[in-house]
């Protein structure tokens, strides 16, 4: 599959609303999350109002039918707190490649980031994924995982 990441835009608040959805954990043998849980405040500062200073990311699309596939993207945090990134892969189009390609475009396109954090289910295979980028567990609950990625100097690569 042809696929085309570009930079995220105001404009695509709304991709990185689904995309959200899409990063919610879903515990195996569990219904789905309800839509409208990405407007809880834990949530939404993810999303709410995209296109603040300091906002930045990618987006992945089909190159042929221009369909969503998934998003990788950060906010400076209003505190003195790590700041986050925010990561999906839409459903049907993981473990193809394209979630290293983002998190690739977004590592080089933010070497200046010396920290930075995320958070993911426990049991999701995605940590992988993080680790092979410097990402190291922080804190791990029941819940979630806490990763951190920290950098010296103003370079980074990715470990294979």
């Amino acid at each position: 599959m042809d696929y085309v990441i570009r930079p995220l835009t105001p404009a695509d608040e709304p991709v990185l609303w689904e995309m959200l959805y899409q990063a919610l954990p879903r515990p195996e043998g569990k219904a789905a999350p309800p839509r409208d849980m990405v407007r809880e405040p834990e949530f939404a500062r993810y999303v709410e109002d995209w296109g603040r200073p300091g906002d930045a990311g990618f987006v992945a699309h089909d190159a042929q039918d221009n369909q969503l596939l998934g998003a990788v993207w950060f906010r400076l945090p209003f505190s003195n707190a790590i700041p986050e990134l925010a990561f999906a892969v839409q459903p049907g189009h993981r473990k193809r490649g394209i979630g290293a390609a983002l998190l690739t475009q977004w590592v080089r396109a933010n070497p200046q980031q010396e920290v930075v954090s995320l958070r993911v289910g426990p049991a999701s295979p995605a940590v992988r994924l993080y680790e092979r980028f410097g990402f190291k567990i922080a804190e791990q609950t029941d819940e979630a995982v806490t990763m951190r990625r920290e950098i010296a100097g103003a370079s980074s690569s990715v470990t294979r």
